[in-house]
């Protein structure tokens, strides 16, 4: 049997008892829906202070696939593996322990920390020195060190019941889904917008995802992979929208009409505009956006506040004091950033000069000259899509790139992983040519090589390759395959 006591959340411990009646009874039944496709029996408790979770399993596969999905559901700060034991006695509770520990303790210091629940004729101190001095006894080479020791024995007691804890495992945190209300992400597929997502369904807020195409067919099929990842690992207890906006007609008319330095912020109004236009037709309340403060001239605060006039609905931007380094190394905690790092960036609208102060009189003037129908038409035009359809649509899209774990001959491979991930593990075929060429040279490089060649993209997951396969693709390069070994 496999058991794990899932801990509160401090600040869902601290709410008022109706609002953490309702955060507990929220977060169970997303445990449960996640936890039944590992095992369709298991079984979820709330026990008010914290919740148990219990499969008559005790396989490996089993184990590995609940710890994943604990560990990926918002509103999990931190859960236990504990061996349950029923005792009448200490020396119950010091038999159960040592079976389960002595092999962990050989030739390490060790201490023992006890938390009680219940009336009991013993203490926690009582239960520490049993159960301590039985092991300092018994295991060999063990030794008692109460401060910095190598092993730590984690007992809990409540009433008649005994836990030992086998391991303790850190899950994401925030708050349990939905307890906060609908927001809608503007995503791009890049690390910035990803890790906001992630962000505001950690908190407890069901996210929505409005993507603004500005690159054509393969700039959409990556936007849906990562938006549907993102979804499916940490938000699939609940369904939720995929928004499409073709923006290339609204980038055509500020190219033509708009002043080049006011071009950027006026591009931003004009998707403020249209994600207020689409979250109020679906009843959300607010807006969501990667930007963080300076990271690039329409993120200056000058231009935030000329931004954010355009709509009185609230924007949020939970990365906006974060680094780009912070911002990356969460994109590759939570399984983002080899996505991000495939995508080209789709800026829309360059700049010689932009405007890093800009001015709201003078950008309104400049929106004097835009044809808002053009707008108003892209909006109405809006494809709205259930998340769920994507992952099917994804792969029947994906069937342009056709995927091979073994080369013909004459085959010509291309590594297209960074030169750091390239460095530490070369791709190494012995009768195989293999050309490293980084992902992020293949557009303007791509069309120097020989073209009565097959090439086969490699990357580490395939997820790279896949999506840069289907952008050459796009641009009249078909023959190019992925090289999946």
């Amino acid at each position: 049997m496999l058991k794990f006591i899932v801990k509160l959340h401090p600040e869902i411990a601290i709410k008022s008892k109706s609002v953490r009646k309702r955060f507990t009874k929220v977060l169970e039944r997303n445990i449960k829906m996640v936890l039944v496709k590992v095992d369709e029996q298991v079984k979820v408790k709330n026990n008010w202070d914290n919740l148990s979770v219990v499969s008559q399993h005790s396989d490996e596969k089993t184990r590995l696939a609940l710890i994943d999905n604990l560990q990926r559901v918002p509103g999990i700060v931190q859960f236990i593996e504990v061996q349950e034991t029923a005792f009448t006695t200490l020396d119950d509770i010091y038999q159960q322990t040592i079976a389960m520990v002595s092999e962990q303790l050989r030739g390490k210091t060790f201490c023992v920390r006890v938390k009680r629940q219940g009336k009991h004729d013993f203490t926690s101190s009582d239960v520490e020195r049993y159960v301590g001095g039985g092991l300092n006894q018994n295991v060999e080479g063990a030794s008692v060190k109460l401060k910095n020791p190598d092993v730590t024995v984690k007992i809990e007691v409540k009433d008649d019941k005994a836990y030992i804890v086998r391991h303790q495992h850190f899950g994401i945190g925030g708050f349990p889904l939905p307890t906060q209300e609908d927001v809608l992400s503007l995503v791009s597929g890049g690390f910035d917008s990803g890790v906001a997502t992630y962000q505001m369904m950690r908190k407890g807020a069901r996210t929505h995802f409005l993507f603004f195409n500005l690159g054509g067919a393969a700039h959409e099929i990556g936007v849906k992979q990562v938006s549907h990842y993102l979804w499916k690992q940490y938000s699939s207890t609940h369904k939720v929208r995929f928004i499409t906006v073709d923006f290339e007609p609204v980038v055509a008319e500020i190219l033509e009409n708009i002043e080049s330095g006011q071009m950027g912020v006026v591009l931003k109004r004009m998707m403020m505009r249209a994600g207020a236009a689409v979250a109020e037709r679906f009843g959300i309340q607010a807006l969501v956006t990667g930007e963080s403060i300076g990271q690039v001239s329409s993120q200056t605060l000058a231009n935030l506040n000329v931004i954010d006039r355009v709509t009185e609905m609230l924007i949020l931007r939970p990365l906006i004091q974060n680094d780009k380094e912070e911002i990356i190394r969460i994109a590759r905690q939570i399984g983002t950033c080899e996505m991000a790092e495939a995508m080209p960036e789709y800026c829309g609208v360059i700049s010689q000069k932009p405007t890093v102060k800009a001015k709201l009189e003078r950008i309104i003037a400049e929106e004097g000259k835009f044809d808002f129908d053009v707008l108003n038409t892209v909006i109405e035009n809006a494809v709205v899509k259930d998340i769920r359809d994507i992952e099917v649509e994804a792969k029947q899209e994906v069937k342009e790139a056709e995927s091979v774990s073994e080369l013909p001959d004459n085959a010509v491979v291309l590594d297209i992983r960074s030169p750091e991930e390239e460095d530490l593990n070369p791709l190494d075929l012995d009768t195989v040519e293999v050309i490293h060429l980084p992902f992020f040279r293949l557009a303007t490089k791509f069309g120097d090589l020989p073209q009565d060649r097959e090439y086969y993209l490699y990357c580490a997951k395939g997820v790279m390759s896949q999506l840069q396969a289907l952008i050459l693709h796009e641009n009249g390069f078909m023959n190019v395959k992925v090289y999946r070994p």
